[in-house]
């Protein structure tokens, strides 16, 4: 059922880029794989983020469209994701910031002065993680983390997730299964970044890869770069 329903969307999607919009770039999704067009640019399709959600009526599922110049995630400089369950709309473009429903957000400022970090504690924080199918290592790996953290939240659609922290509900955002497509995030990272948050892999580089569908992705998302710190050397020292 699952897989039916992201088929369907996918090539909704498809047929009004062509039909409605006379729009071929590349596309990469998560059904229908690399389908190359004749336009230059990469369109990064996923048609429903939180397919599971869907099926059982829960409402926190969306569509995740990101245009990208060349097939790298830094070259991402469009998105757009929407809530497909009431209609809402996040979106961002290169440099102009990143909006809900036209209204212009940002990350969360309330530990971006200095001297507020320096007394910033996890119980102060809302952390969204996703645990699902965690391997063992990772788990164990992720563990103080969890413990230490008052505030977990986890509602089944990463990029939707993401667009919570660029809103400003969400301080962090950790998924380090290895598990994320580009499919998945693509969107959501122009978003959060646009809105002044900041996207590193587990190794705590910037996060970038290839638009290739074999990647998978281990993430840190955050609202200030001292939160990512402080994430990190928790699991740095778990490691």
């Amino acid at each position: 059922m699952s897989k039916k329903i992201d088929l369907v969307a996918e090539e909704t999607v498809i047929n009004t880029l062509k039909k409605k919009y006379n729009l071929r770039p590349t596309i990469i999704g998560e059904e229908c794989g690399k389908i190359h067009g004749s336009d230059d640019g990469y369109l990064i399709m996923d048609a429903i983020d939180g397919t599971t959600n869907a099926s059982r009526g829960l409402p926190f599922f969306c569509c995740s469209l990101a245009f990208a110049l060349d097939f790298k995630l830094s070259s991402v400089v469009s998105s757009c994701i929407i809530n497909l369950s009431n209609g809402d709309i996040y979106h961002a473009s290169n440099g102009n910031g990143s909006y809900f429903n036209n209204n212009k957000i940002r990350v969360q400022q309330e530990y971006t002065n200095t001297d507020l970090n320096t007394s910033l504690n996890f119980g102060d924080l809302i952390i969204g993680t996703n645990v699902s199918g965690l391997s063992k290592p990772n788990l164990e790996k992720i563990e103080t983390l969890l413990s230490i953290t008052k505030h977990v939240r986890h509602f089944g659609a990463n990029a939707l997730e993401l667009c919570y922290l660029a809103h400003g509900y969400l301080d962090a955002y950790v998924d380090i299964r290895n598990k994320i497509r580009i499919t998945d995030m693509a969107a959501a990272y122009l978003i959060v970044k646009e809105a002044g948050g900041y996207m590193f892999s587990d190794t705590g580089l910037y996060l970038d890869s290839t638009l290739d569908l074999d990647e998978r992705l281990s993430f840190i998302a955050s609202s200030s770069k001292h939160i990512f710190n402080m994430i990190y050397d928790v699991l740095k020292k778990s490691d």
